[in-house]
């Protein structure tokens, strides 16, 4: 009688300590690890630039609704994004709203990502973890179930953006006169996204969309005299010292590079320039040691002002449709110059890089502060050496002037991208009533 007396009381308190719930601290570092897998569903999906920012601005904008509900401290960002929907109150009895927040962020990858079936195994991997260091299953189960919640509702608000009707366009057919842009070796792939201003941007009224209006480039001339001869001819004599090439090779961000091995054409590993800001807004969150919340509040921002910075880039390259350095150098200055960047498959006009990268450091220094120093250490995991930066503004100088030393931008596509993209960033700070 007393051995079944003691099994039952050590039988009670095995089943006690499967039920009671630790408190389980979640820290920015959770964010990174589904944002990083992420960025590995794009690169294995190829995903372009103006894409894979739409695919991390819902994936954030799921993850702050919910802690955003839960911490009235929080500025409510989303009343100022076009379209965005009404929520009901979230109850969050028995369940971490940090973790329903990440599930969110991951239910909105599985499903608007085209390898998101990668993601649901890492969910499922990540549910079992968090059981494994004292998250009752009553806690994952209601905290899940909140995330799913949420998710349902951004993924409709994504699909009311229009980007699923952009394959209903023409197919884009590049035109073949002079100073247009046309596909370029080695890959010669088609334009990239040259409908994608047609889709809902998140800060932007129909009448404030004119104000992001940009002068017209320079005009393609094979007159010697000329200032667009002057500017092919700069891009033609840059980027010949190792140092200029590092800088280069640095902020490559090309998803669509290809490496020749004999007669194949082989995909390199290479993330978007959005990705490696995403990356590096990782490394500031960390070093500012800043909570949960205020470091999903930085991501949802610097992702939505990057879907809104490609939108008006992308506005203007298919409306000025300007030739790249590499057909006009050939044309006009040397038929065997190549440059050493791979071109990346759409019209130059503005540098899309120089244009994201000005917006993200006007975000992140908001955040951060000026002169915030930090390594960046985004890309060694592809075989990147890591820089430092002494702010973000100087990051962002060096992206924007990389893709001149590469030779796939015109001096007069950087400074344009750089400040529509400055004046972008300002205005979502305005937008978003965070000065």
């Amino acid at each position: 009688m007393r051995n079944i007396l003691l099994f039952t009381v050590f039988l009670g308190t095995i089943l006690s300590c499967k039920t009671e719930n630790k408190k389980v601290e979640f820290t920015g570092r959770e964010i990174d690890k589904v944002l990083g897998e992420m960025t590995e569903l794009m690169i294995h999906d190829v995903s372009n630039p103006p894409l894979a920012m739409r695919f991390f601005s819902y994936t954030c904008l799921a993850g702050y609704q919910v802690i955003a509900s839960h911490d009235a401290s929080l500025p409510r960002i989303s009343k100022h994004l076009n379209g965005y929907p009404t929520f009901d109150k979230i109850n969050f009895a028995n369940s971490d709203p940090n973790l329903a927040a990440i599930i969110a962020m991951m239910e909105v990858s599985k499903k608007i990502q085209p390898s998101g079936k990668r993601m649901e195994l890492w969910e499922k991997n990540y549910l079992d973890s968090c059981q494994s260091i004292g998250l009752s299953v009553q806690v994952i189960d209601n905290s899940k179930a909140i995330g799913e919640l949420v998710a349902k509702k951004i993924l409709g608000y994504a699909k009311a953006d229009r980007y699923n009707t952009l394959s209903n366009f023409p197919r884009y057919t590049p035109e073949k006169k002079n100073g247009h842009w046309y596909p370029t070796p080695p890959g010669y792939f088609p334009a990239v996204e040259p409908y994608f201003s047609n889709i809902r941007n998140y800060t932007m009224t129909e009448t404030e969309v004119s104000d992001f209006d940009m002068i017209p480039p320079k005009s393609y001339s094979d007159d010697q005299r000329s200032e667009f001869y002057t500017l092919a001819s700069q891009v033609y004599s840059a980027g010949k010292n190792e140092e200029e090439q590092k800088i280069a090779a640095f902020w490559d961000c090309n998803p669509f590079a290809l490496s020749s091995n004999g007669h194949l054409l082989i995909a390199m590993k290479k993330i978007s320039p959005g990705a490696h800001w995403m990356g590096i807004s990782a490394i500031a969150c960390a070093k500012k040691k800043l909570d949960f919340g205020h470091s999903l509040l930085v991501r949802t921002v610097l992702s939505v002002s990057m879907l809104d910075a490609f939108w008006v880039c992308w506005r203007e390259k298919y409306h000025s449709n300007r030739i790249r350095p590499e057909t006009a150098i050939r044309k006009l200055i040397d038929p065997t110059w190549k440059p050493f960047l791979q071109t990346p498959p759409f019209p130059e006009y503005p540098s899309g890089h120089s244009t994201v990268s000005s917006a993200a450091a006007v975000i992140l220094t908001h955040f951060m502060g000026e002169n915030f120093s930090y390594v960046d250490t985004v890309e060694t995991r592809y075989g990147i050496e890591a820089r430092p930066f002494k702010s973000f503004n100087q990051a962002a100088e060096e992206a924007s002037i990389s893709r001149f030393y590469g030779g796939i931008h015109f001096m007069d596509g950087i400074t344009s991208g750089q400040s529509q993209g400055k004046k972008l960033g300002n205005h979502i700070l305005k937008k978003l009533n965070l000065l």
